[in-house]
Parts: structure tokens; sequence; C-alpha cells
């Protein structure tokens, strides 16, 4: 799902449920609209005068988006040094390809406006927004790249091995993100129409919440006085709609005010501020161009268990792109679903081949930003300035100097958009889906930092870890809230879906989805008990292989796959005792 990412301070945007319904009728006016204007190569004179496609709007519209882009970024080097790998390595294998995929994808969006303004003599023709999606930015990194760093370090690699390792996987990840993207383009409408929203969202809102959202605080609280003054700008311009003197935008409002709070805190020496350290900036950094060498390729093998958490951000983008398209054609610029998709899947394959580890998406934010004024310039002017970053190499100066307490209240915010717009977007009746999506995020939330805890140098050297608690009440809760956080976003998935199915009264539905779901835990794509969420195979492989499940574990996945199995078998039967005239017909909805 492409997340809500723009800067609405300066000019109310139209409502998210206008932005995010699927509205067939505006789409018909749009295009019957479209077939009326004279193209500018014939017919009346053209409306298109010089630097038609920049106007003052597209300034505002240009720091919303290049600062939510660059946040992202910033965030992935933070919080991978978080897990101890080496920001200058983040800087010059990762960030460069990163950003390519967003220059790529900008630039493709804004030549595609141009056309469009063209073929229809508009002048005001707002191109699509891409970036990096965030939700996936957040899962790359809390569920892929930082345990595979941990597991090559635990595995006795040096820090520039497991640095390698983490890259090799990350680069699989992504390339297998974009080819399933462009496989499912001209399918997106279908993937749409089967899975409901509620499971395809719902997941999606449990990340937001407690990934995007939550977890960034450490940061801004970490810094509390600047983080609070970016965090109160951010909300009260991009949530409250209040304005700041001058029409400046929100998040460079935020970056302006407290920025000033973070430098005057060091100058002065309060509070323990201090300036940054001296960095040395690398300019026009190789290190990335060695992915296109295919130096990892043979990581394959490793990559294959962080699949199931990647895949799934991957789909949620497919179907988001599509709410993109429908809410710019509501908005009067008519772009073709299939076109937009197939960008954002080239954008995210051609980052992976080129050593990025985030995938880029259309923003579903495209009326916001057309009503602040933007048109095609501001997103030329984010793929200048993003891609030039990663690829000249002055990012690393930006991640130096720009403090993240400042920018961090962007992800804060866009978590809670994503939030809102998830329950915009899902059927009233189906909120209680919603809901359930979230828990098995939650049992992630509960897990990190026990995680984070047994997996500290100083308890690993003394040969501490979960098993050896002497609790086993403790003991048995965190290894059976490993199982229920390990592959959460696809248990969040198939749980909404199985309740929406339950509340349309659809049980035989929901019994396939449980029988989905016992077929998964058998393989460990969801509820794997093994650290790393590693897939394993129940029978038919060695003992001594790396697919086999550890038999110390066997009857805890059985059980669990048991249970789904006996709860398909039910509901089949009570499918059966439903009278005939109540299938497929939900309870009355109290009002909607």
């Amino acid at each position: 799902m492409s997340s809500s990412e723009t800067d609405s301070s300066s000019t109310p945007a139209p409502s998210t449920a206008s932005t995010t319904a699927s509205t067939q009728g505006s789409e018909t006016d749009a295009r019957e609209l479209a077939s009326t204007v004279q193209p500018s190569n014939g017919g009346p004179q053209s409306n298109l005068n010089g630097f038609w496609w920049l106007a003052p709007g597209d300034i505002n519209a240009f720091f919303g988006l290049m600062l939510d882009n660059l946040a992202g970024l910033l965030l992935m080097v933070a919080m991978l040094a978080g897990f101890g790998l080496p920001a200058e390595y983040s800087v010059t294998h990762m960030v460069p390809g990163t950003a390519l995929g967003v220059m790529l994808g900008d630039l493709t969006f804004f030549a595609l406006a141009i056309r469009l303004g063209r073929r229809e003599n508009r002048p005001d023709v707002t191109a699509m927004p891409l970036g990096l999606d965030t939700p996936s930015t957040f899962g790359m990194i809390l569920l892929v790249l930082g345990p595979a760093f941990m597991a090559g370090q635990s595995a006795g690699m040096s820090v520039e091995e497991a640095s390698e390792h983490t890259w090799h996987i990350g680069i699989w990840c992504i390339v297998l993100s974009g080819v399933l993207k462009l496989i499912l383009a001209p399918f997106g409408k279908l993937v749409q129409q089967v899975v409901p929203r509620a499971g395809l969202l719902g997941s999606l809102a449990a990340i937001a919440l407690v990934l995007i959202s939550f977890f960034p605080l450490t940061h801004i609280l970490g810094s509390p006085l600047p983080g609070l003054v970016a965090m109160v700008i951010v909300l009260g311009t991009l949530i409250g709609r209040v304005p700041l003197p001058g029409r400046t935008p929100g998040t460079l409002g935020a970056l302006i005010v407290a920025g000033g709070v973070y430098y005057f805190l060091s100058a002065v020496g309060w509070f323990g501020y201090q300036f940054p350290e001296p960095t040395t900036v690398t300019l026009l950094p190789t290190e990335w161009m060695e992915a296109w060498g295919g130096s990892w390729i043979g990581a394959f093998p490793d990559a294959l268990p962080y699949l199931p958490f990647v895949l799934p951000f991957a789909l949620a983008t497919v179907v988001g792109g599509i709410d993109c398209t429908e809410s710019a054609v509501t908005a009067g610029d008519n772009y073709d679903a299939r076109t937009v998709l197939g960008v954002e899947g080239m954008a995210t394959l051609l980052a992976g081949l080129s050593g990025g580890v985030i995938q880029t998406t259309p923003y579903i934010g495209h009326p916001a930003y057309k009503a602040m004024g933007g048109r095609t310039g501001y997103t030329l002017a984010t793929a200048l300035v993003i891609g030039s970053a990663g690829i000249v190499g002055y990012f690393a100066w930006l991640n130096a100097w720009i403090p993240a307490p400042v920018v961090y209240p962007i992800l804060v915010f866009i978590g809670l958009e994503i939030t809102s717009q998830t329950f915009l977007a899902t059927p009233r009746r189906h909120y209680a889906a919603v809901a359930v999506a979230c828990l098995p995020a939650l049992a992630y939330l509960a897990l990190s930092l026990p995680d984070r805890i047994f997996g500290d140098t100083a308890l690993m050297e003394a040969g501490l870890s979960v098993g050896q608690l002497k609790g086993l009440p403790l003991r048995h809760d965190i290894e059976t809230l490993r199982m229920l956080s390990n592959g959460f976003i696809i248990t969040g998935l198939l749980w909404a879906w199985m309740l929406a199915a339950l509340i349309d009264r659809r049980c035989g539905l929901a019994a396939v989805v449980m029988l989905v779901a016992a077929g998964l835990t058998c393989i460990g794509i969801i509820h794997s008990p093994i650290e790393g969420n590693r897939m394993f195979f129940p029978v038919g492989v060695p003992e001594t292989s790396s697919l086999a499940l550890p038999a110390e574990y066997r009857s805890a996945v059985m059980e669990f796959a048991a249970g789904y199995l006996v709860t398909g078998v039910l509901l089949f039967v009570w499918s059966w005792m439903i009278p005939a005239g109540m299938v497929g017909k939900p309870a009355e909805d109290h009002g909607e």
C-alpha cells in the first residue's frame, strides 16, 4: 500500500476518503472530459506556453515529497547503524541504488504528466508522486536487513562480511519485489477484488502504528526538546491543517524551527547536545556498482527465508498503486493504472539491480499535491535532488547534519495517516477485521526488546539465551510470542480475511483461508518458531539440512497447524448450517 506522505499545510487537501474511494462515475467523467479536449498539435491554440509544467505550488509539493524521501533514507542508515551495520557501508553500497530507483520513477512520472498535458492541452496536470515505500522501509530494516546482519555476525562473520551478506539479501528481496510487481501489474485489479480491504490494509495499519509511528518515538523523544517541537509542527500543519506564516510547508517549517533549536542547544552545550562529528564525504562512490556484476546472485538461499516478510509489501503496493491511480482520475488526471504499476515495478527492479534495498511506490496523496498547486515540476526536482544525493555522494553530509529528531516526526504523521486511511477505505462492518490484523504485529512489538536484550554482545559472550531462562512460564510466553510475530504480516492478512468473511456470513471462504493458514504454518511462512523466521519442511529433508525443522519445535508447529485445520473443518460444517438466504448477506451494519 502506498503511503500518504504529503505536505498539505499550505492548501487544504481533499478528504482522504475521496482519495481512496473507487469512484467509477468520477473516472468515467474524467475520461469523457479528456476525450473532449483538443490536443495541442491541432484544433484550437495550445494553452501550453513556456514552462507550463511548472507552478509556484510545486515549491510546497517539492519540500513535502523530497523531505519524505530524505527521511526514509536517513531512517534506513540510522536504524541499520543501530544493528551495528556501519553507516559508511550503507551510504556507499545501499543508498545510491535506492535513490536511483526514486529518481528513475519520478522522472518517468514527470514524463507521463508532460505527455498527458500535451495530449489534453491542459497546463494543470499534476504528476503522480513516487518515493520510498514507508511501511516496507521499516519492514526491510526490522524484519530483513537487521536480523540478517545479526545472523551473519552470530555465524562468525566479520562486520564487513556480515554487511555484504546483508546487502546481498536486500538486493534479492528488492529484485524479486520488482519482478512480482511487474507480473501482477496487469492483474492488480483482480487481486484487489479477491482479497478484502480489511485483509490488505489491516496488516498495513498494524505496521503503520507499531513500526512507522511507534519506533521513531525513541529517536524523537531521545532528544525531547527539538523532537517535540518538530512533532507538534508536523502534526499541527499536516493533520490539523494549521497554516504556518508565509504559507511555509509544514515539513520545511519543522526542519527550520526544530533544527534551529537543536543547533542552538549544541552551541550552548545544554542537555548534552553536541555538533556532529566532521564527516568525510566520498563524492561519486562506486561501491554500489558492484551490484551490476551479479555478486549477490549466490545469496538466494540466504534470502529465501525473508521473502514471506517482503513479498506481501510488494503485493500491497500493487493494490495501493491502483488506489493512487483512481484518486488521480477523480482529481482530473486520467492516468492508466497498468502504466503506473509498470513504472512502479520497473523502478523497484532497477533499484534492486543497482544495489538498492528499499522498494519504491506511488504515493496516494496526488489530490493533495494538486490541491496545494503542484503540477509536474515537483517530481522533477525531487528526482534530481534525491538521485544526486545518493549517486553524487553528498547524502553522507545530509545524514550527518540533519538531526534525526527533526525529520522523524514526518514518519509519525505517515503512520497515523495510513491508519486513518485504512479505516476510511474499509467498510464499517469490517472494522473489527482491521483490528484483529493488528494483533500479530503487537506480538512483534512485545518481542522486539527481549530480542535486543538477548542479542546484546555482553549476553551473547556470556552464552545466555531465552532457552536458559529458569522461569518456564516466561520462556513459554516468549516462545509463543515468537511464533505469533514471525510472519505477522501474512498472519494478520489471513486473520482479517477470515473475520471479514465471517462478518459477511461466508463461512466456506473463511474455512478456505484457515486451511491456507494451516499449510503456510507447516512450512514456516507463518508461525515459525525459529529466530529469523526461517522457513522449513517438516518432513522429507535430512535433519542436518538448513531447511529441516528442529525436533524440539515440531510439536508446537504441528499444534498450530492442527488448530487451523480443525478450525477450517469446523467452518465448513458451520457453512452447511446457515440458511441459504443468509449466505453472503452481512448483519445490519447500524447505519452503514
